[in-house]
C-alpha cells in the first residue's frame, strides 16, 4: 500500500486529544498499528488501514471502521515495524509510540534507526526522528536539541549549537550529547547515514517537517 502524502500513524500507547490536534493538520491519511485503532476511533479518526497481528484492537474489525485490514502474524517485529515494512509514504507522523510502556518506547526508537522511511514520533513533551544526512533547521536561539546514538556514530558535524558535535565519537555507553541547545537561529547538522536520533520540543514540529517536505 503506497500513500502519496503524509500518514498519521497511531500506536497502541496513550494518545491525547492534543497529540491528534498537533499532528492531524499535517496528515492526509491515518493508519493504525493494531491496538492504535482503539485510540484512533475514540478520537473520531477515519482509518485508511489497520496493520498488525491483531491481538490488541478491541472493537470488531470491519473495513468500514478499520479501513483495509492487514493481518501479519509473525512475532519477529513490532506492530510499528509491520506498518513501516508494509506501507510507504513520503512521511509518517507517529503518536501513541512514546508513552505508556517503556519497552514499547525503546522498541519504537529502535525502529526509527532500522527503517529507511522518514518518520517523526511525537511524545508528551518532545518529538524524535533519525537525523538525515543533512539537517537545516530554523529554531529560536536557546532551543533544546538533544542527540542520542543508537549505535556507534562518527563523522557528525554541527553549526549553531552551544556544544559542537564535530569530531565526537558517539555510542550509547559513551557520548550522547543530550541537553544541547541552539546559539543561532539557523542550525545545520550533518550525519553520514548513521543511527543518530534528534530530540526537540514538540512545539517545533512545523519547523521539523520542513526537513522532509523540501
Amino acid at each position: 500500500m503506497n500513500f502519496a502524502a503524509t500518514v498519521l500513524l497511531v500506536g497502541n500507547g496513550p494518545v491525547e486529544a492534543g497529540d491528534i490536534a498537533l499532528a492531524r493538520g499535517f496528515c492526509s491519511h491515518v493508519v493504525a498499528a493494531d491496538g492504535g485503532a482503539n485510540a484512533a476511533l475514540a478520537h473520531g479518526l477515519k482509518l485508511d488501514a489497520t496493520i498488525g497481528d491483531m491481538d490488541s484492537a478491541q472493537e470488531e474489525k470491519t473495513p468500514e471502521t478499520h479501513g483495509e485490514i492487514i493481518r501479519i502474524s509473525e512475532q519477529d517485529s513490532t506492530d510499528f515495524e509491520k506498518c513501516l515494512n508494509t506501507i510507504s509514504a513520503p512521511l509518517f507522523l507517529g503518536v501513541g509510540f512514546l508513552s505508556g510502556r517503556l519497552d514499547h518506547e525503546l522498541a519504537a526508537l529502535n525502529a526509527l534507526v532500522k527503517t529507511t522511511q522518514s518518520v517523526v514520533l511525537i511524545g508528551e513533551e518532545d518529538l524524535v526522528f533519525r537525523l538525515p544526512e543533512t539537517t537545516d533547521l530554523s529554531l529560536p536561539i536557546g532551543t533544546r536539541l538533544s542527540t542520542f546514538p543508537m549505535g556507534n556514530v562518527a563523522g557528525v558535524k554541527s553549526r549553531g549549537l552551544a556544544w559542537p558535535l564535530d569530531g565526537l565519537l558517539f555510542s550509547p555507553n559513551t557520548c550522547i550529547s543530550t541537553s544541547n541547545h541552539t546559539i543561532a537561529p539557523e542550525i545545520t547538522l550533518t550525519n553520514p547515514g548513521q543511527p543518530l536520533l534528534c530530540i526537540l520540543p514538540r512545539i517545533h514540529l512545523a519547523a521539523t517537517l520542513k526537513l522532509f517536505n523540501s
